[in-house]
């Protein structure tokens, strides 16, 4: 591997023979499947044999956070790499999170363990009884299991075990959600999952019983505000700044014609793997996780092209199944943030503000650009998977082309 790194023999044998090299080594391979540049690679090397000097290390031993921080400190002031002048922060940074990488990839590194609770294994069996009693999406586990594992680590803080728990408690704890600024939704939300909870624990003699019953969420009003939408102009616009040759504009292409041809969500097009696409039926399976079920859409021209430019130009021949890649290394996975991060990003750069900047407004752009064309609700909801209409009517809260029909009207002198 060194000698793949270096040229000269002097420092091929220096890290060739330092301490613990082995272990060097199997992480630098490591490194090199998951897409790390040579220029990288280069400097994880240069990285571990400077940790490794710099804690005396000479066999397999633990090495603790502090420790890190302190060979970064001390590799900071004499310079780092150009030992001319001291280490930038973003330099020492990159320092720390290679020695943390390789530390932990070793099984070297002294982890900590993560915040916990009293009630670990009760929250462990909700979270199981959603996943196989109730077969949720592990989004909507995730979520749930947050909210019940911050309303136990308020609980440990102030001594209250889960047989003493009151509605009290619970009115604090939402009380507090709603201090943080959280909207009505989002308290509501919260609520209602510690709701769920606290049937299933009264159902196995965990808590008091009722206490679920005394736990109203807040109220919401659906339509009290009309979503902040991009217009038609401003979708083209967006789309027009992935028109080039570069591999990231190549990629976010094909992603933006998904998210405004179909609707989808961020996390469906983070989800989708090289066999959703059935090229010769000209078809596309999307797994929505939300409603937790399967849609197939025909697949367009369009959006077609711009996937296969994208596979037979940038996207590495990678094992894995993921369409979409990140384009640094590691190489992994679109997460579902990536994706709105790629409509964000590119909103803000054609100056677009005071609107929903992730994914999701192209999903409100989709919904009412086929009301536009005079889709009725119900066909909308179809193509966007909506279980219901009332989903359907949370992205077409007002139709504009309607409201001016209305304004356009001769009131004959009474207004």
């Amino acid at each position: 591997m060194f000698s793949k790194l270096f040229t000269s023999p002097r420092t091929i044998a220096r890290y060739r023979d330092g301490p613990l090299a082995d272990e060097r080594t199997r992480f630098l391979a490591e490194c090199a499947s998951a897409g790390f540049q040579t220029c990288s690679l280069r400097k994880i090397a240069t990285h571990q044999l400077r940790l490794v000097g710099l804690l005396g290390l000479r066999m397999r031993e633990p090495v603790s956070m502090l420790q890190i921080e302190a060979a970064a400190d001390e590799w900071s002031r004499s310079g780092g790499h150009h030992r001319t002048r001291p280490a930038t922060t973003q330099a020492r940074a990159r320092f720390v999170g290679h020695a943390v990488r390789w530390l932990r990839f070793a099984g070297l590194l002294e982890e900590s363990e993560p915040a916990g609770h009293a009630h670990t294994a009760e929250a462990a069996a909700f979270a199981e009884w959603m996943r196989e009693e109730r077969g949720w999406s592990a989004e909507h586990i995730c979520a749930c299991s947050g909210t019940v594992d911050r309303f136990f680590r308020s609980l440990d803080g102030q001594g209250v075990p889960l047989r003493s728990v009151t509605i009290c408690h619970v009115d604090q704890e939402i009380a507090r959600c709603q201090a943080r600024g959280c909207n009505r939704v989002t308290v509501r939300d919260y609520a209602e999952r510690l709701r769920v909870f606290f049937r299933f624990a009264e159902e196995r003699g965990w808590c008091t019983a009722g206490l679920a019953d005394g736990i109203l969420p807040t109220r919401s009003h659906p339509g009290e505000t009309i979503p902040k939408g991009l217009q038609q102009d401003e979708v083209v616009r967006l789309l027009a700044t992935t028109e080039g040759d570069r591999p990231a504009d190549i990629r976010d292409r094909a992603v933006l014609l998904l998210l405004i041809t179909y609707g989808l969500r961020a996390g469906e097009v983070s989800g989708l793997e090289l066999d959703n696409l059935d090229w010769v039926q000209e078809t596309l399976r999307v797994r929505c996780p939300k409603p937790g079920r399967t849609h197939l859409y025909p697949l367009s021209r369009r959006v077609g092209q711009a996937i296969v430019r994208y596979l037979r130009e940038v996207r590495p021949p990678r094992p894995e199944r993921a369409l979409f890649l990140t384009m640094c290394a590691p190489l992994r996975r679109m997460s579902g943030r990536a994706v709105s991060h790629v409509v964000g990003s590119r909103l803000t750069r054609i100056g677009v503000a005071g609107k929903r900047m992730g994914a999701h407004s192209l999903r409100h752009a989709t919904a009412q650009r086929l009301l536009d064309r005079g889709l009725s609700m119900k066909q909308v909801g179809d193509y966007l998977g909506h279980r219901s209409v009332e989903s359907t009517s949370a992205y077409a809260k007002v139709q504009l082309s309607a409201l001016r029909e209305v304004a356009a009207i001769d009131l004959e002198g009474l207004a």
